[in-house]
């Protein structure tokens, strides 16, 4: 519950902090043009991304005949989770993740790579897909295309403004200072947002795949071995593609930089500690 009412907060957050950007930049008009925009570039992400992103990382469909027990590992849990059977996908890669996709759960998709099979117990792999069936019964490929969208608005009006300068609500010339401020703080702010949600998804997804599962211990035990297994494994894909990294269940890109507000994916210590407190409690 905790997990959602962030979401909602953080979702508000951003939708403000669009509002405020556009009257400060583009005025009224300016702010209805960026927000267009964005809807425009979203609504073909939303739409198929599935078969984009499937066919960015090579994946491979497989069925009850090509991948027997995985394909049936995945069907007990969607049953449990009481979601239609997804579509099931392998992706020949040593790198050990797995992600979800599709708009909804009438058309959604699963995938792992071949490096997480060999690197997980049965038990723990069975832990890592009900994640990812979470994320699918949450519908969180649209919060995260909402969240796109109003990020991409929020930079759509910083370019507005570099190019044309900012307007306030009656068409007239902002305060310079202010506008130079808001173009470059406001694209940071809504990354920013955009990335706490995206990390308030994943504790909810790890609690909601906990309770598919039946098992805490096991998604737990899961994230430890893909976190060390993971390590000097470069997942090709996703290097190339780095806007696709915070569908995984584990940040897969190798590069450094700045942790924790910048992160797509919570910590794993904390994940970790969370599932452990869950098994304790008994879900509580």
């Amino acid at each position: 519950m905790f997990n959602l009412l962030k979401t909602a907060i953080l979702m508000a957050a951003i939708t403000a902090l669009f509002m405020v950007v556009g009257q400060l930049l583009g005025g009224q008009t300016g702010m209805i043009l960026a927000l267009l925009f964005a809807l425009a570039m979203n609504f073909f992400s939303y739409w198929f991304s599935d078969r984009m992103v499937l066919k960015m990382y090579n994946a491979q469909e497989v069925d009850a005949q090509s991948a027997p027990r995985f394909y049936a590992m995945v069907q007990e849990l969607a049953a449990r989770a009481q979601l239609p059977m997804p579509r099931v996908y392998l992706i020949n890669e040593d790198a050990p993740n797995a992600f979800a996709t599709g708009r909804n759960p009438e058309h959604a998709a699963v995938a792992a790579t071949t490096g997480i099979l060999r690197a997980l117990s049965e038990r723990e792999l069975r832990g890592v897909m009900a994640h990812e069936l979470a994320h699918v019964k949450h519908r969180d490929i649209l919060i995260s295309t909402i969240s796109a969208t109003m990020a991409g608005a929020i930079s759509a009006l910083a370019n507005f403004g570099m190019l044309f300068g900012g307007r306030d609500s009656e068409g007239r010339p902002a305060n310079p200072i202010v506008s130079i401020a808001v173009m470059i703080l406001a694209p940071l702010a809504a990354s920013l947002i955009q990335m706490a949600i995206s990390r308030s998804r994943e504790f909810e997804a790890d609690r909601g795949g906990a309770e598919i599962s039946g098992d805490p211990q096991a998604l737990a035990s899961a994230l430890q071995k893909i976190h060390q297994a993971a390590r000097g494994i470069p997942l090709q894909a996703a290097e190339a593609h780095p806007e696709t990294a915070q569908m995984m269940i584990m940040n897969p890109l190798s590069g450094g930089g700045l942790r924790g507000l910048f992160s797509t994916h919570p910590a794993t210590e904390e994940r970790v500690a969370r599932l452990l407190e869950m098994a304790r409690t008994g879900g509580r």
